[in-house]
């Protein structure tokens, strides 16, 4: 198995909009030793108060919230083009609550700086939260975002997180 490089957040080149849309992430944080991941296929990256940025949403009922409300810092693990999809797919249906994903999937948590990702990813983001909203229905400008993606009105909270290290291989 290739060992990560640490690289600057500057030196990407990745398309984040193929990343995100297409391949998807697991988004892994960890809480009194105890390590859940699950798939996001909505974020991005950019540039915030100075900082390389990541932007991770995440629905209320998910098992991570619990995680990430105690503001956990998280990884954001991408892998290569058509690896993992099977594991990727379950990591976004099945809930950690009923099982260790992580195990079942076969991965293994590793940690840099205190943040836990998933050692067999391409590129990983290590993330430290900065700052945390819900959305609200109110703040939509088109309402038909809210009755498409939201018939059960639950809102993403969204969490924005400086981009601390990036490992790649």
């Amino acid at each position: 198995m290739h060992e990560f490089q640490s690289v600057s957040p500057y030196e990407l080149t990745e398309n984040f909009f193929e990343l995100f849309d297409n391949r998807w992430a697991l988004l892994t944080a960890e809480q009194a030793g105890k390590a859940n991941t699950m798939t996001v296929g909505w974020g991005g990256v950019g540039i915030l108060w100075n900082k390389p940025v990541a932007l991770a949403v995440v629905r209320p009922q998910r098992y991570t919230m619990e995680f990430l409300a105690q503001r956990q810092p998280f990884s954001l693990s991408f892998f290569r083009e058509n690896e993992r999809r099977e594991e990727l797919a379950y990591c976004g249906r099945v809930s950690g609550r009923q099982e260790d994903k992580i195990a079942r999937c076969g991965f293994t948590v590793e940690h840099e700086g205190g943040i836990p990702y998933l050692a067999e990813a391409g590129l990983v983001l290590l993330c430290r939260q900065l700052y945390v909203q819900d959305m609200k229905e109110e703040c939509f400008l088109d309402p038909a975002l809210v009755e498409r993606f939201y018939p059960q009105r639950d809102l993403h909270r969204m969490f924005l997180a400086e981009i601390e290290a990036v490992l790649k291989k």
